[in-house]
């Protein structure tokens, strides 16, 4: 079940100049195994530590979300990828190149240590590496790998805001970081390097026009 804050802190960050000791805030509380909301460099994500159960289960229940679909993961670099991928399609180096950081999230193969709650049974994850110097700040300062899955409630908009996030999370969460408006109203495009050939499961900020010449 959900922990409950009578109060959720709204803890302000500076979204280019990151305060160091407010970003340490943010992360003690992740490694307690607490949910945080925080600013992406697309809309504004639920954030927990996905190898710690019971922050994820409460990230199901805060949203009203089916366990039935996984959650996308946001990590801090490439160097993330041995621990979560089980094996790297020939096509990922070059498209991490030219789209990462950014708002691309990309289903790979899951490694054996990523949690079944995280996959939902798919053997897969899907992983993006944001733009964001905050969102990257409070990734590293947690451990290298956070949950990215958006702040709102199952079925309602993405919120763009720290304020939008709190009318749909409030006392569900910790803390809301407020790192201003999110840059992109849009979540990220999502494509699965799983299927073959590659596609575009869901289009969002970055235009798939974009990814075909990249793609086999």
């Amino acid at each position: 079940m959900a922990a409950s804050f009578r109060r959720t802190r709204v803890l302000p960050i500076h979204p280019a100049r990151p305060q160091w000791r407010r970003v340490r805030l943010a992360a003690a509380a992740i490694r307690r195994g607490e949910l945080l909301v925080i600013p992406t460099d697309t809309v504004y994500g639920l954030a927990a530590d996905p190898f710690c159960p019971a922050a994820v289960e409460r990230i199901f229940h805060v949203k009203k979300r089916d366990k039935n679909q996984p959650l996308l993961l946001l990590i801090d670099s490439l160097e993330q990828l041995p621990r979560l991928v089980a094996d790297v399609p020939a096509a990922l180096p070059k498209i991490a190149a030219e789209f990462w950081p950014g708002p691309l999230t990309v289903i790979l193969p899951a490694g054996p240590k990523v949690p079944r709650e995280i996959t939902a049974g798919t053997d897969t994850v899907a992983l993006r590496v944001p733009a964001a110097p905050l969102t990257r700040a409070i990734i590293r300062a947690s451990g290298g790998v956070l949950t990215g899955t958006s702040a709102n409630l199952s079925g309602r908009p993405p919120a763009s805001t720290a304020a939008e996030a709190a009318r749909q999370l409030r006392g569900s969460v910790y803390y809301i970081v407020d790192g201003g408006p999110a840059p992109r109203r849009q979540p990220s495009t999502i494509l699965d390097l799983t299927a073959n050939p590659p596609r575009i499961v869901r289009q969002g900020s970055l235009p798939w026009q974009r990814l075909t010449r990249y793609l086999p």
